[in-house]
């Protein structure tokens, strides 16, 4: 015994029962802090290192937040999906155990890959960075989009609504009962919308700057849906990081434009003033839904900046906008306004 933490019995036994070690090699494993969903590990074999990934039952969130493993096996199926659509827009997969609930992948240099969100907080902001993830993210949607074998593959919305919808719009509905028509009917209808391979989770967090093509991780939400739902959660997080580091907020809205301008121009399976206006619905309940959902982000804690965030959300959720340039103005005039009273 190292005195290190190890995993579990059953992911050891996977990696020998997956030939990914022979008997009797020397496994280094290093525990992976960040994640709330699953156990994940870096594996170091000789030559090699892998990323080792199995689902929670119950998310390590303060609330009670409980979710199917079965969404490990989809999110094996997507980054196969993004392996062959995009090459290098996913770590290589390597193995999946189904019944077990994990899976195996390369395993990334962070030297190389830096995660997009704490290059944003560093203030290495660029505006070309958000235009890259945009371009890919759309290719993704579009290549799904109108396929009835991805829509059979991934009709999770059993696993969609409990990790996506009830506790980011259904809980914050609680929170704010005024809003909880608003907010159902929200869910309701993203639910019932399919037109492309969603990914779920994408957020800076989530995304690694690779020298060629940005790296997406985390796709347990992987669902067939409303592409309006990735767009929305990851211009969601460029807004509240003006929130986090007030002094690089235009160069935060510098990339949220960029972003926006380059997945709408991208957009070919659907009218992209429609899906647009759906994005512009969904945006002030995400923001919403990170100060008072489950899942609230960590850099925003003081309750003067939970409360300039209510103060832009609640209105647009009462009276949806119908584009984003609706949504970036009430954003921009609020933090001007807060810039600009005492603290």
């Amino acid at each position: 015994m190292t005195g290190l933490p190890q995993p579990s019995a059953a992911l050891q036994a996977f990696v020998h029962r997956q030939g990914l070690a022979e008997p009797g090699t020397l496994l280094r494993w290093t525990a992976l802090t960040g994640g709330v969903s699953s156990d994940i590990w870096r594996l170091d074999l000789p030559g090699r290192s892998l990323c080792i990934k199995a689902a929670l039952p119950r998310l390590k969130v303060a609330g009670d937040w409980q979710a199917p493993v079965a969404r490990n096996a989809h999110e094996w199926d997507w980054i196969c999906f993004a392996h062959e659509t995009l090459p290098g827009v996913v770590p290589q997969p390597v193995a999946h155990d189904a019944a077990l609930g994990a899976f195996a992948m390369d395993f990334l240099d962070g030297a190389l890959y830096p995660v997009w969100k704490a290059l944003l907080l560093q203030g290495r902001i660029e505006t070309a960075t958000a235009e890259q993830v945009a371009s890919t993210l759309a290719r993704l949607h579009g290549c799904s989009a109108g396929n009835d074998a991805l829509r059979e593959q991934f009709a999770t919305d059993d696993i969609f609504y409990p990790i996506r919808l009830e506790p980011y719009l259904i809980e914050t509905s609680r929170k704010h009962p005024q809003l909880r028509v608003m907010l159902e009917q929200m869910s309701e209808s993203t639910l019932a919308t399919k037109l492309a391979l969603v990914h779920g989770d994408v957020s800076p967090k989530n995304i690694l700057i690779g020298p060629t093509l940005p790296v997406i991780l985390d796709a347990e939400c992987a669902w067939y849906g409303d592409p309006a739902f990735d767009l929305a959660f990851c211009l969601n997080h460029l807004m509240l990081k003006c929130v986090a580091r007030r002094p690089w907020t235009t160069q935060y809205l510098a990339c949220f434009d960029r972003f926006a301008q380059t997945y709408l121009a991208a957009v070919s399976w659907e009218s992209a003033q429609d899906l647009e206006a759906r994005v512009a619905r969904l945006l002030p309940a995400l923001l919403l839904a990170r100060v008072d959902g489950k899942s609230p982000v960590e850099y925003i804690v003081d309750e003067a900046d939970k409360d300039l965030v209510r103060s832009v959300a609640v209105p647009l959720i009462r009276k949806p906008p119908a584009s984003l340039a609706e949504v970036r103005q009430a954003w921009q005039l609020a933090l001007t306004r807060a810039g600009d009273a005492p603290r």
